[in-house]
C-alpha cells in the first residue's frame, strides 16, 4: 500500500511540474511571438493582444486541470481502493 501512495506522489509531482514548465514555455513563446508581431504592424496590437489573452487563459486552465487531476489522485486515490479490494479477495 504505501508502495502505492508513494507512485501516486511522484506521479502527482511530475503532473504538476510538468504542467507548469508546459504552461511557462508556452506563455513564453506567446509573449515573444505577440511583442513580434505588434512590433511589425503596430495597427493590428489590439487585435492581437485580445488573442493573446484568450489563449493564455486557454494555457492556465490546461495547468488548472492538472492541478485538478493531482488533487484528486492525493486525495481521493483511487489505486488505493482497488489495491485493498485485490489483497482483501
Amino acid at each position: 500500500m504505501e508502495t502505492v501512495i508513494g507512485f501516486t506522489t511522484i506521479a502527482v509531482a511530475i503532473l504538476i511540474g510538468l504542467g507548469a514548465l508546459g504552461v511557462g514555455i508556452g506563455m513564453g513563446l506567446l509573449g515573444g511571438k505577440f511583442l513580434e508581431s505588434a512590433a511589425r504592424q503596430p495597427e493590428l496590437a489590439p487585435m492581437l493582444q485580445v488573442k493573446m489573452f484568450i489563449v493564455v487563459g486557454l494555457l492556465d486552465a490546461v495547468a488548472m486541470i492538472g492541478v485538478g487531476i493531482a488533487l484528486f489522485f492525493t486525495f481521493a486515490n483511487p489505486f488505493v481502493e482497488q489495491l485493498a479490494a485485490a489483497t482483501a479477495g
